[in-house]
């Protein structure tokens, strides 16, 4: 019998991979016959994780609408922005019972840039059925997310093409 299940991992820091540290334990968890759930807040450009997890059958929760930049954003598209990021939380939440990993990638990025409310976030982990583990990645987490986690993984930005005028590359980067 299966102990200790349901855990709380996070993934934050300001490296680069923690959306693909996400997607790895979403491939791991398929190939042992778990159902994933992979929702991905403030993103909505086409990636190589994205793509390789919606074929291996994990149910992908995003926005269709790139909003830009947050801190360029009108009052108005803060708000629509603000109403597209709520919409994927309460999607995943109704797409939840039942799966064996439920992934919330850059909802810390939602959070912090006030997309989301903390109250909502702390609702949905104790909402969660008790054997789902879960993923959040982003920045800057809440005390209180950094008590109630069970894994914890800083990814530290030391040196990245991007601050060489490198752009993000297909199939290395997205």
């Amino acid at each position: 019998m299966e102990q200790n299940t349901g855990l709380i991992h996070l993934y934050i820091g300001s490296g680069k991979g923690k959306t693909t540290a996400a997607a790895g334990l979403s491939v791991r968890a398929i190939g042992r016959g778990k159902t994933v759930v992979f929702t991905q807040f403030l993103k909505t450009h086409e990636t190589g994780e994205i793509n390789s997890l919606e074929k291996l059958g994990a149910k992908i929760i995003r926005g269709n609408k790139n909003f830009g930049w947050i801190k360029d954003m009108s009052a108005e598209t803060t708000s629509l922005c603000r109403e597209d990021e709520r919409r994927l939380l309460t999607e995943t939440a109704q797409s939840s019972s039942g799966v064996g990993l439920i992934v919330l990638d850059e909802v810390l990025d939602a959070l912090n840039a006030g997309f989301l409310d903390g109250e909502d976030i702390r609702a949905f982990i104790e909402g969660k059925d008790r054997g789902t583990e879960l993923v959040i990645t982003g920045r800057n987490p809440p005390e209180w997310l950094l008590e109630a986690a069970d894994y914890v993984s800083e990814i530290k930005k030391i040196k990245h093409p991007y601050d060489r005028g490198i752009k993000a590359r297909v199939g290395i980067e997205k």
